[in-house]
């Protein structure tokens, strides 16, 4: 597997997002998917992906504690693309046993009760969607977080066992939008009240002026600790 991933690195060297993302459909066709959490990154992906080939599956996580808004840009980004979107939710045995054992936001409580919903609720799911596939593709960019400052195109993904495309990784934010804005590419409208980054409704506020990217994602945690698992090095 190292020598392929090294291949693989060499030969997206210099080349666009939109390239690196035909090379790969053309190489893996049906073993491989791009998982979108519907921030701004992920619909520049989803545009990309439509311009180049609409038979490339698109799913998102439906973890049952998102925003209204997040709910309206799924149902919009599919109409617009025309592109059915996979949604994978978490088992509801699950759920209901540790909501009865631990509280509805038992992720205040602790680190450990956050990740354990984070695990129940997202991590699970996309282990299901995983079935199948060799290779998936994310959004990430390195100047999100410290979390991501060593994220590259393309990596091994070991907790999940295939490679992991970031295709804009290197680009800024001030790209991100210009591309939207060139494109009209549809996006979650909590965008224009502050929040860069969108997750689950409880574990999510908007940001102030010269703060984090990230800061808004579990606000009550280190700098550190705020990733759910999905994105583990």
């Amino acid at each position: 597997m190292q020598s392929q991933l090294s291949e693989l690195q060499k030969l997206v060297q210099n080349k666009s997002p939109q390239e690196i993302i035909q090379l790969f459909f053309e190489k893996f066709k049906n073993r491989i998917a791009f998982s979108n959490s519907f921030g701004a990154e992920d619909q520049v992906i989803t545009d990309m992906i439509s311009k180049i080939d609409k038979s490339l599956k698109i799913f998102t996580l439906d973890t049952g504690r998102l925003f209204p808004e997040t709910y309206d840009i799924i149902e919009r980004t599919s109409k617009r693309y025309g592109i059915p979107i996979q949604i994978y939710f978490p088992d509801a045995l699950q759920v209901e046993k540790m909501v009865n054992e631990k509280g509805v936001n038992l992720f205040f409580e602790s680190i450990e009760n956050r990740k354990l919903c984070c695990h129940i609720r997202k991590i699970e799911p996309l282990k299901r969607a995983f079935q199948d596939l060799d290779v998936w593709i994310c959004g990430l960019r390195k100047s999100q977080s410290i979390t991501r400052n060593e994220v590259q195109i393309v990596e091994w993904d070991e907790n999940n066992g295939l490679i992991k495309l970031n295709p804009i990784v290197d680009w800024t934010e001030e790209q991100v939008w210009a591309y939207i804005q060139e494109n009209k590419v549809p996006y979650n409208r909590l965008h224009d009240k502050g929040f860069p980054s969108v997750g689950c409704q409880p574990c999510t506020r908007a940001i102030e002026k010269g703060e984090d990217l990230r800061a808004g994602r579990w606000w009550w945690e280190n700098p550190e600790t705020k990733e759910c698992g999905l994105h583990a090095k």
